[in-house]
């Protein structure tokens, strides 16, 4: 299994806990990023995909069971969060971007 610059990173970063921590982490991780993609607007799109790998980043020396039991909780939410607002993203839908039909040719 050939794994991303980042999965590799927050793998690594996880070695202290048990596998199916690690493994939850990384779903969630791949959960975040999936449904970012999913903002309609290509503002929002960008600066949710650079929240979650910022988020990520940021906690990644977070040792502490209990911290990381935390954030875990924190990212469901936004999760969660992210969802509701891509669906309403997407019932208001605005004309592309002159960068987005550059950046798909």
């Amino acid at each position: 299994m050939i794994f991303s610059r980042y999965q590799r990173l927050f793998v690594k970063i996880y070695l202290n806990f048990d596998m199916s921590t690690k493994s939850k982490v990384l779903k969630l991780y791949k959960s975040l990023l999936r449904e970012s993609e999913k903002f309609a607007s290509y503002n929002f799109r960008l600066y949710a995909i650079d929240r979650v790998k910022y988020g990520f980043r940021e906690n990644k020396n977070v040792n502490d069971t209990e911290i990381l039991r935390n954030k875990i909780a924190e990212a469901h939410k936004n999760l969660e969060i992210i969802k509701r607002q891509t669906l309403i993203s997407q019932m208001y839908k605005t004309e592309k971007l002159v960068i987005e039909n550059i950046a798909h040719k």
